[in-house]
């Protein structure tokens, strides 16, 4: 027995045989046409042992040894294998959260070094390519169509439609945030494979291993798709907190505050890679990846739930409450919430708590200034949307025509409406609207005649959702994910 296991030991992925013999490694590439890869000749396969040398000796110089050439009985060269300094099993970061073992500080290495890495990484037109929506969407759809022909795909026909329509959709409502994060040097050539059992956490720092490198394009892309792969394993091993953790640290290292909404997309599409991965080995003969494949595809689903971009109309008359629940909302799906009285008062220039209460359909509450202010609100919801980011709608909604406009806006961004109207006993309204004028310093300026005239104005929203909020109880965690679906975390 050495120090890192077994003296002898062969294991073996879906593309290469790996043998570990004493204090090293050697990794011979299989001979096979997988589509995605071609490593049929040994030229191929000698080109991609270079290859994963120079391309790993950025995150572990000291781990890749070299190429060793393998002579048969003529003298001739007749294989090639990546040599490399085995690290011990029991220091993988698969092994530490299976022990369950703290790795805060682990994975905030991890962090500062893929940061690292993507700071380094040089910039080009052909990386910038791969951080594209097109690129991205084709990433998809290939992968899909390769699981939909392998017996896994086959068995899981149902679940592989419903995940390509929920990520066609948010691709197709997001260009210009792919393209605001290409013009910000988001694309990078980062590590492409990046897995908790692909990292040796050792006494003087992590040893990132085992990138991808027989296709750079699958290797360049978003920094935030790659430090994704390793949030999404940790997910996948019960460490959650871990991977938000990572997350959070590698928003810190690397200066990129990622919408949630792209990051959860990042891991799904992860997520889907290693159930492509597993199916294979299931194809190859291994039976117990398939259960593990029908895992990573449930966590595709889930992922992709979480990535929803949703538009939340919070109505009602006034005094219902509205402003609250959008509030709580808000903080649920880490949205903007955009508020209508608010709005109202920017485009004259004042303060949203300046008092601008006048009679009835006049000063800030003419037909004029309320279509001005519900189009100011709808242009900067679709702004956040195109970008990634929720968005609630705070304004009463009374009329149909209002909500069909929302709708359509969120239709054209690919985004889920989501409506939702807070109501409660007329006297109760009275009251909030009579201690709310005395106690000053709010954005709304409804006064009770224009309670009355919202109670003989308001149409009709069986679209709706309803929170009857006359006793003061507000929708708590459980419920608002009802209605509105999971937050981001």
């Amino acid at each position: 027995m050495s120090e890192t296991g077994p003296y002898a030991q062969i294991r073996e992925t879906h593309t290469s045989v790996v043998f570990f013999v004493g204090d090293r490694v050697h990794k011979m590439k299989k001979p096979l046409d997988l589509g995605f890869l071609d490593n049929r000749t040994r030229a191929a396969r000698e080109s991609v042992c270079h290859r994963e040398v120079d391309l790993n000796r950025r995150l572990a110089p000291d781990v890749y040894l070299g190429v060793a050439d393998v002579h048969g009985p003529d003298g001739q060269v007749c294989e090639h294998l990546v040599e490399m300094r085995r690290l011990p099993d029991e220091r993988r970061l698969a092994a530490l959260v299976a022990r369950g073992e703290n790795i805060d500080t682990v994975v905030e290495q991890v962090a500062r070094q893929v940061a690292g890495l993507h700071a380094a990484s040089p910039r080009d037109p052909a990386i910038d390519r791969c951080a594209s929506v097109d690129f991205l969407t084709d990433l998809w759809r290939q992968s899909l169509d390769h699981l939909e022909r392998l017996p896994v795909g086959i068995d899981a026909a149902g679940l592989l439609a419903r995940i390509r329509t929920s990520a066609n959709r948010y691709l197709e409502g997001r260009a210009p945030l792919f393209a605001a994060r290409i013009a910000d040097g988001r694309a990078v050539d980062g590590h492409g494979d990046m897995l908790a059992d692909d990292i040796f956490c050792l006494d003087d720092g992590p040893r990132i291993i085992d990138c991808l490198e027989f296709d750079d394009e699958l290797r360049y892309g978003d920094g935030a798709l790659d430090i994704a792969f390793l949030a999404m394993d940790l997910e996948r091993l019960g460490a959650r907190e871990a991977a938000h953790r990572l997350l959070s640290a590698y928003a810190e290292f690397s200066g990129d505050a990622c919408p949630a909404s792209l990051m959860h997309h990042y891991i799904a599409y992860r997520a889907l890679v290693r159930a492509k991965v597993t199916a294979l080995r299931h194809d190859q003969g291994d039976a117990a990846s398939r259960e593990v494949s029908l895992g990573l595809l449930d966590q595709v689903a889930r992922n992709l739930d979480r990535a929803r971009v949703r538009l939340v109309l919070v109505g009602g008359l006034s005094a219902t409450g509205k402003t609250t629940v959008s509030r709580l909302i808000g903080t649920h799906l880490d949205a903007v919430v955009l508020r209508s009285d608010v709005i109202r008062k920017e485009l004259a220039g004042l303060d949203p708590a300046t008092d601008a209460t006048t009679d009835v359909d006049s000063g800030l509450y003419t037909r004029e200034h309320t279509d001005a202010t519900y189009a100011e609100m709808l242009r900067r919801a679709r702004i956040a949307l195109s970008l990634g980011t929720s968005v609630v709608l705070d304004a009463t909604w009374l009329v149909e025509s209002r909500r069909g406009e929302a709708r359509r806006l969120a239709d054209e961004a690919s985004a889920d409406v989501i409506e939702i109207e807070c109501c409660a006993d007329p006297a109760v309204l009275l009251r909030r609207i009579i201690s709310r004028r005395e106690q000053g310093g709010d954005a709304s300026d409804a006064t009770p005649a224009v309670l009355d005239e919202q109670l003989h104005r308001r149409e009709e929203w069986p679209s709706a959702q309803v929170i009857d909020t006359t006793d003061g109880t507000l929708p708590d965690t459980e419920r608002l994910e009802r209605m509105v679906g999971p937050g981001p975390w």
